[in-house]
């Protein structure tokens, strides 16, 4: 399967996919979302299957204080 997604267009399978940090689907296709931040020196990266899995995802990022 190719991912529309992916910048490089490189075959992505179920297998290899990244999982979605809400139900643990393969986060594939154009339905996927993914949250990027920066903790620390980090990038930190949480990918979705969908936006209703990444609305009722548990938001885990540290407050900014704004």
């Amino acid at each position: 399967m190719v991912d529309p997604t992916s910048d490089l267009e490189e075959d992505v399978d179920e297998e290899s996919a990244p999982r979605c940090a809400t139900c643990g689907e393969p986060a594939l296709g154009t339905g996927r979302r993914t949250v990027t931040w920066v903790d620390g020196d980090d990038a930190v990266y949480r990918q979705f299957c969908s936006q209703a899995c990444r609305d009722e995802w548990t938001d885990e990022r540290p407050s900014t204080g704004g």
